[in-house]
């Protein structure tokens, strides 16, 4: 009973907005498909809802505990998974680093929402799946959905499949943990009323490569200029023709 939880970049990221104390975008997201954490259910008698492998982050605020939540939240039927996870516990293999902009507990939490949802014949439908996803956090529903490459907009709640060429993705993941909330909080304030949606037009149209090839790393990544104001010392550790992804602080390239 285990499962891949892959890691994401996000070629190109765009804020559209700001709605109800969020920000709306408009991305592409890839999967990194050499990248991954596992996660795993274990036999073993547990008196709550146990979880290992992700270090010292307490379980409640644990993103696959708050995806547990939220279904159980969703069924009528509580006692089949309270019952299944006082025989489980939950393990997690980290492979992929935190505060990277690669999605890497987004990723956990619904790779441990499709497995629970199989593992338990739950039969939980991928768009209400998703849905549930989203009110625990805005990656989420793309890894419920587990495309190779999506256009993610809104609340990161719409994701509509995109085919494009499998790309070699090499990652250059500084030590540097970059605070997603303060990234946002920076953007507003520094250039949320600056957005013009002309700029990006028909962006979720092309291909990775070909809108790359035309743009630099700041001009792909709304996010990539918050960040840098943010953590400046981000700017010590950039390569040139490398790209930022989501929040950082990873850059990537594609080939």
């Amino acid at each position: 009973m285990e499962e891949r939880a892959y890691a994401k970049i996000n070629s190109f990221l765009k804020i559209t907005g700001h709605k109800n104390g969020y920000h709306t975008i408009i991305s592409r997201f890839i999967k990194v498909k050499e990248l991954y954490d596992i996660v795993s259910f274990i036999p073993q008698k547990c008196s709550s809802f146990t979880i290992e492998g992700c270090g010292d982050i307490k379980v409640e605020e644990n993103t696959i505990y708050k995806s547990y939540i939220a279904i159980r939240d969703y069924i009528d039927d509580k006692s089949k998974i309270d019952n299944f996870f006082k025989n489980h516990k939950v393990v997690v293999i980290k492979n992929i680093p935190s505060g990277a902009g690669l999605g890497g507990g987004s990723s956990d939490g619904a790779t441990f929402m499709r497995l629970l949802n199989r593992v338990c014949n739950l039969n939980i439908d991928t768009p209400t799946l998703s849905k549930i996803g989203s009110r625990v956090g805005a990656d989420i529903p793309f890894f419920i959905y587990n495309y190779d490459s999506a256009n993610v907009g809104g609340f990161g709640e719409i994701i509509e499949k995109f085919i494009e060429d499998s790309y070699n993705i090499e990652l250059y993941t500084p030590n540097i943990h970059c605070d997603t909330a303060l990234v946002y909080k920076t953007f507003k304030k520094e250039f949320l009323n600056k957005i013009d949606l002309n700029s990006f037009k028909d962006w979720d149209r092309l291909t990775s490569k070909e809108l790359l090839s035309n743009i630099d790393a700041i001009m792909a990544n709304d996010l990539y200029r918050a960040s840098l104001i943010a953590y400046p010392e981000l700017k010590e550790v950039a390569r040139e023709g490398w790209y930022f992804s989501g929040s950082g602080s990873t850059f990537f390239r594609l080939s």
